[in-house]
Parts: structure tokens; sequence; C-alpha cells
């Protein structure tokens, strides 16, 4: 069964929630419509028949300027003559006006239910209703009041048919209109829907485009633009940014660790196997074959050890928790015991701020500084000093610095010093691993601080930690 795509799903509860708008709209309309209607009716059948009321008058004499008017009727009444406009035969909007007599007899006008009305007593300003052949009739009275008109009434008579006429013209052009605009509104609905959704499908071909052919370095490309669907493109574009980062520097780092882990085994192997080639080997240098075996698997587990911190810390942080500690009593706490290591007879002094309190993870905190002192005296010349300082700094939380007057860091390899595997004095390499200050740089960023280095070369190396 083939899915309905999301354009088409918005497309269709859109044109349904139209639809039932619509319908209701439509039948709120001819309800709200029709209550109007005949309150219009009824408003210009009191209206019509209250105008007429000035329109009849009587008078006891006929004068000649008065004949000659023929623009009025003259009807005989009683003693004298009762005037009437002759506008009050015509039907305004469809008001028939009649002049009747007390018992109901017509005298003039026009009532299409005269006999229906005949037995329907006269009361004076009401409207009341009556059907005749179904047909539903507002009715409105006025008695005359003028001399010489006693006993004489306006009746008003009106149809229910009149507001079913304009409201079946209401029905019919809505009937019409509506579905049209219903139809353009989905149209609408589906042209917007496809440009609003454009991005994302730009996003999934992308996606998908990189899941295929495996090259993270694609991005999404899209118009300008600052709604949700581009910073949703621009948050995927970040992600693919690191993953290639990230994957970058996972094969960088296998391929270093294959690098670094192949010499210490490839010593071991070829230590074995020229003792065992030797067919009458002397003790010593049996012995001389193992101190080669033992210090080269203290190299290889300790390269191993590191790596698997290194990787721990870079891929599950959330393992390392972080609790308020005093930093300056840990500062103390490791140059008390660094100072103990005297190697070369590198001499260890420490001058920490009392009081600095940080949030942070003590085990790794503790790994910084030592891999901090150990590189200094790694580095150091002998007979020389290490000056460890931990202040407060107005910039940032604190500053810790670890400086020793060693061989120092030519300028173009300083930017590469933080690199894993990295090491910048070949002729040294036999001391370390190239991890200890990737891992400094690590544990840096993870609390939320930098790492610096200022050095000469013959003048030794300054490492400033601090946090913002």
């Amino acid at each position: 069964m083939k899915k309905k795509s999301i354009r088409a799903k918005i497309t269709l509860w859109f044109s349904a929630a139209l639809i039932l708008v619509v319908v209701l709209t439509y039948f709120f309309i001819l309800s709200v419509s029709r209550g109007i209607l005949q309150k219009t009716i009824r408003d210009s059948l009191i209206t019509t028949v209250e105008s007429n009321v000035d329109e009849v008058e009587y008078y006891t004499s006929l004068y000649s300027d008065m004949a000659g008017n023929d623009i009025d009727y003259y009807m005989r009444y009683g003693n004298g003559y009762i005037e009437i406009d002759d506008d009050f035969l015509d039907a305004v909007n469809d008001v028939y006006t009649s002049l009747c007599q007390a018992d109901g007899t017509l005298i003039y006008g026009e009532n299409p239910i005269v006999l229906a009305t005949s037995e329907l007593g006269f009361q004076d300003s009401a409207v009341q209703r009556i059907r005749v052949n179904g047909t539903l009739y507002y009715v409105f009275d006025r008695q005359l009041t003028l001399d010489g008109l006693e006993g004489l009434w306006l009746r008003g008579v009106v149809s229910e048919e009149q507001g079913e006429t304009e409201l079946s013209a209401i029905s019919r052009t809505s009937l019409i209109l509506q579905p049209i605009l219903v139809l353009i509104a989905v149209l609408g609905g589906w042209l917007i829907a496809g440009r609003v959704l454009a991005p994302i499908r730009q996003i999934s071909e992308t996606a998908a485009q990189i899941r295929q052919g495996d090259d993270l370095k694609k991005r999404i490309e899209l118009s300008d633009g600052n709604d949700e669907l581009h910073q949703l493109a621009d948050q995927f574009n970040e992600m693919f940014s690191r993953l290639d980062d990230s994957f970058q520097a996972q094969q960088q780092f296998v391929s270093d660790a294959s690098h670094e882990l192949r010499t210490p085994v490839t010593v071991i192997r070829a230590q074995c196997d020229l003792t065992l080639e030797e067919e009458e080997a002397s003790p010593e240098e049996y012995r001389e074959s193992l101190e080669v075996i033992r210090r080269q698997s203290k190299k290889l587990s300790r390269l191993i050890s590191d790596m698997l911190d290194f990787a721990r810390l870079e891929l599950q942080p959330e393992r390392y928790q972080k609790e308020e500690l005093d930093f300056s009593a840990l500062v103390e706490d490791v140059c008390s015991d660094m100072a103990l290591i005297r190697e070369n007879n590198i001499t260890l002094t420490c001058e920490a701020e009392p009081n600095i309190r940080i949030r942070g993870n003590r085990e790794l905190l503790t790994r910084l500084l030592t891999n901090l002192i150990s590189n200094a005296y790694r580095y150091g010349r002998s007979d020389g000093h290490i000056q460890v300082t931990l202040r407060s700094d107005p910039g940032h939380s604190f500053v810790l610095s670890v400086q020793d007057d060693g061989i120092g860091i030519a300028p173009e390899e300083q930017p590469n010093i933080f690199r894993r595997f990295y090491q910048a004095d070949p002729s040294r390499s036999g001391k370390g691993n190239g991890l200890g200050l990737a891992m400094v740089k690590e544990i840096a960023e993870f609390h939320g601080g930098e790492i610096r280095v200022q050095s000469e070369p013959g003048a030794g190396s300054t490492f400033k930690f601090s946090l913002f």
C-alpha cells in the first residue's frame, strides 16, 4: 500500500477542515439571514403602514382646486370626503395596504388574502401572523384617529415568501461561490504545503545522498531564510560537519594508534625471535631480552590505557560526574606528591591561592595537572625548576600555570603539540606517547575552559589552564 506524503496529508486535513467550516458557515449564514430577513419584512410592513397613515385625510367638502389634483383620490365617506394618495395602491416591497371599516369590509386598497383576514380582528400597532394555503403572512393594523376617520383601519399584509425569495438568492449564491472558494483554497494549500515542505524534501534527499555516497562533506543548500526549517537545515549541516570532523579524527586516531602500537609490538616480537633463534644464549642475554620486552610492554600498556581513557572521555563524558571541590587543596596535594619525583634533580614548588572552589571532576583535574607536571619533568633541564601557580583572575574563574625552564618548543610546533600522538622532539620520543597534552586539552574543554602555551626554545615553557 502506497503511503501518503506529508504534503497530501496536510492538504487532505486542511481540505476536510475547510469543507466542514464552509458547511457550518453556510448553515449559519442561512440561519442568520432568515432571522434578519424576517425582521426586515416585519419592519418594512410596519414602516409602510405607518407612512400610509399620513396619506389618508378627511375633508367636509371638495374645492375646485382639489378636484383638479390628479395625484390624489377622493371618495365619499360619511358627511364628507376621504383624500387618499394614489401611491396608496402600489405594493411597496410586496407590502399590500388596504383601508377597511371596523367590521373588516375593504373600502379601498389591496389585500391578497382579504377573505382569510376578514375574520381576523383588528389590533392597533400589533403584528399578527396567519397561514393561508401553507404560506405565512404578517398582518399589521393601524387605527385612524383623525376627525371624520373614526371607525377606519389601515391593514398591511406581507407574505413570508418575500424573504424566502431573497433567502433563496443568498443560498444559490453561496452554493456557487463557496465551492469555488474551497477549490481555490485547497489548490493554494497544496501549493503552499509543497513550498513549505520543499526544504524538508531537500534535507531528506541530501541525507540520502550522504548515506548512499558516504560523503559527510555534502551540505544542505537552501535559499535565504530564518524560519524553523532553515534552522533545522543549519542544525543538520552543523551535525554533518561535526560528524565529518569526528570521523576524520577517528580515522586519524586509528591510523596513529596503529602506528604507535605497531612499534612496541614489533620490538617485542623481534626480541623474542632473536632470543629464540640463539641456540646458546647466556643468562645475561636472556635478561637483556626480558628487560627490552618488559620496557616495551610497559610502554604498550601505558599507551593502551591512555588511549582508553582518551576514548572514554571523548565518547562517554557523562561517566565523569562534576562536583563542587576545593581546587586550591587539590593543586597543593598533587604538587606535594609530584615534588617527590625529583627526576634529573628538578625541584617543584607550588603557590596556590587558597579557597578557589570550582565545579569539576576531581579525577580528571588531577590527571590534567599530573600530565602538565610530568611533561615539565620530561622536557626540563637537569637541576632545573618547575613552578606551579594557581590564582584567581578578573577575566576567568582562575588561572593555573605550570612553568619550566627546559628545552622549550619551537614556534612552528606550538600549534600542533595538543594533537594526539604528536611529539615535538623526535629525539625524546621514547619518553612519551603523544597523548598527554591531547588529554589535557580534552579535560580543559570538558570543564568549559582552555589550555594555552607560551614557550621559547631554550628558555622553557609555560602552560596555562583557565576557566571562563
